[in-house]
């Protein structure tokens, strides 16, 4: 790693080899890829294919560490390490190369969020081939829930896992190994049976509703949809039909979605939807503003792109977290619900 890369006058520039992503490409120069990645794409963009790929052989631009993050790195090891208990916490779910997550601000520290990832235990979920192996709706439901409750973290917010694999953490590879070890919040085992499985996150999420009765709150669940290979859809969003608060949150994320396509995507028209779906049984019976996602279609190789590239699933919890936050900004629509 060049000295050039704590300079605040200079950038470090890489040529990016076969294979590298934005992730391994940072991670390779010594510093959290996380950190700089919104930075690196926004000083790149004219170089990455769909917002977040890199080119071979292209070179790019490094962006410079903050302030705080060089005196970090340049400090005395203890004065390093008071500043470090300040500024981060340790999640030991997020696994071993995931689980610091330093605190960018304090915006949402009066809100409490619920995470559902989709299936999990003994049911995978919607189930696809990619090249030669199984790939399963639930592992990357949950993939993208761990990032998306790093990020609300981050901002400070209360953030409670529902469905949670002690033994995964965040995955970088592309291809998740399934498994059916999944818990529900409290070390709970998951049921066989479909509506008891949904009954239990109901209940866990309601009980837990009503503790933090009062305070500010909201569901979001994520699934991975199944439909023929040939139809290839955006990420969308559900709602409660009578619920304004939890239209607000659909339609913040969803308006954050629209712009960052129209950004880093211009030649492409963003075509997914927020409307009511009371129909769904988390939508129809848990108690917080709640929206349901679904993140792309397991079967078409376009959606399969988006889910099982790691770049890919990092950016989506970003704008996911990114729609929350201005949902939070927003403030509640009348009655709690």
């Amino acid at each position: 790693m060049g000295s050039g890369l704590f300079a605040q006058d200079s950038l470090v520039t890489v040529t990016a080899k076969r294979g590298d992503g934005i992730l391994s490409l940072l991670r390779d120069q010594g510093v959290n890829p996380y950190d700089l990645y919104d930075d690196f794409i926004a000083m790149n963009i004219q170089d990455l294919r769909d917002s977040v790929h890199l080119y071979e052989g292209r070179t790019y631009r490094i962006p410079p560490l903050k302030e705080e993050e060089v005196e970090l790195t340049t400090q005395a090891d203890k004065q390093s390490t008071e500043i470090k208990k300040i500024t981060s916490e340790e999640f030991a779910i997020f696994g071993k190369d995931h689980e610091d997550v330093i605190l960018k601000s304090e915006k949402l520290k009066d809100a409490v969020y619920y995470l559902v990832s989709g299936h999990g235990g003994p049911d995978p979920g919607a189930m696809a081939v990619y090249a030669g192996k199984s790939i399963a709706e639930d592992e990357y439901a949950y993939d993208i829930t761990l990032r998306l409750a790093k990020e609300l973290l981050a901002h400070s917010a209360t953030v409670y896992i529902i469905i949670q694999d002690k033994n995964d953490g965040i995955r970088d590879e592309r291809i998740l190994k399934i498994d059916h070890d999944e818990v529900a919040y409290g070390d709970k085992t998951i049921p066989l049976n479909q509506v008891k499985r949904l009954r239990q996150r109901v209940d866990i999420v309601n009980e837990l509703h009503r503790k933090n009765r009062g305070k500010y709150q909201r569901l979001i669940v994520t699934h991975v949809d199944s439909r023929s290979k040939g139809q290839n859809i955006d990420v969308f969003f559900y709602h409660h039909e009578k619920s304004k608060n939890g239209k607000q949150l659909a339609q913040s994320i969803h308006n954050t979605f629209q712009k960052k396509y129209k950004k880093y995507q211009p030649n492409r028209t963003y075509s997914g939807t927020f409307e009511d779906r009371t129909s769904l049984y988390l939508v129809k019976k848990t108690h917080p503003a709640m929206t349901f996602i679904e993140i792309g279609n397991i079967r078409n190789k376009k959606d399969q792109r988006r889910i099982l590239d790691p770049e890919n699933r990092q950016a989506l919890a970003k704008w996911i977290s990114e729609g929350v936050l201005l949902d939070f900004e927003k403030g509640e629509i009348g009655p709690i619900r």
